[in-house]
């Protein structure tokens, strides 16, 4: 879930615009306007940390805590995306936290464009995925400890799956978010990254991260199961949106060089109402 951004907008504006278009459409709409505010926040900052002149971005960032920090303390933000949370931040008691943590993630794209370990890119994902979970749940008035433990695990893997798909576009902007060790694991080399087709040894390395992802999303089970009115609708389609997506990958062979790989709605579809049906 537009320019590509590093993970914070990206994931969950695919998940709103691709994942479950019949969920978002179904939720009233004020939850619909506290969710765009959201996205656009994570959109704005991601494109920052993207598209600003390189030189540019950690103070443009700093500018942005700045602003969060004018909205938190009740004197009024300037730039309009930051103002655009008040209403979020006031009515779902949004704290400031899970907004600092994006930015603190778009920061570290700055000097951090590869990672070792897979728990190493779990920490990323810390700071880059989970917020936005805790953010949603706090829409919802959703938000407690076990919730928000399990929706660590769902937005990590959806983050993950992100990362899968696009392997090439990640490269081209100077970013390895497959873990350096699975990448020597199978033999792979950075050339591997920029072929136009995926080679077998790297294919292998998308489908471990895949097969994690999908143990992540299925631990989010419980999350599912706890939720009720719209918010079960609404995270249920994120983790069919996940689901799907891994069915596409393995449909695909994990070939995501040569072509965009995607979920069909249908499946989307099939998915969310499986979940929706049988998560209890």
């Amino acid at each position: 879930m537009a320019s590509r951004g590093t993970g914070t907008y990206d994931f969950m504006s695919k998940a709103g615009r691709e994942n479950f278009p019949v969920a978002l459409r179904m939720l009233p709409v004020h939850y619909r306007n506290h969710l765009a505010a959201v996205y656009g926040f994570a959109r704005f900052v991601d494109d920052l940390g993207d598209e600003g002149e390189p030189g540019d971005r950690l103070r443009l960032l700093d500018d942005v805590e700045t602003d969060l920090d004018r909205l938190y303390e009740g004197s009024g933000p300037r730039l309009p995306v930051v103002r655009a949370l008040t209403r979020t931040v006031e009515s779902c008691a949004v704290p400031a936290e899970p907004f600092r943590r994006l930015l603190e993630a778009n920061r570290r794209d700055q000097t951090v464009t590869r990672y070792d370990t897979f728990d190493d890119l779990l920490g990323y994902c810390e700071l880059s995925a989970n917020p936005v979970g805790h953010i949603v749940l706090h829409v919802f008035a959703s938000a407690d400890p076990p919730r928000l433990a399990w929706s660590d695990r769902v937005c990590s893997a959806l983050q993950i799956l992100e990362h899968c798909q696009d392997v090439g576009e990640d490269h081209a902007r100077g970013r390895i978010y497959l873990p350096a060790r699975d990448l020597r694991r199978f033999g792979c080399v950075e050339a591997d990254l920029s072929s136009r087709a995926t080679p077998g040894r790297l294919r292998r390395v998308v489908a471990l991260q895949a097969v994690r992802a999908a143990e992540m999303l299925r631990e989010g089970r419980p999350l599912v199961a706890s939720l009720s009115g719209y918010a079960r609708p609404a995270v249920a389609g994120y983790v069919a949106g996940g689901l799907a997506t891994v069915a596409a990958l393995d449909r695909a062979g994990h070939d995501v060089l040569r072509r965009a790989v995607r979920p069909r709605r249908g499946r989307l579809l099939a998915a969310w109402l499986r979940i929706l049906t049988t998560w209890r």
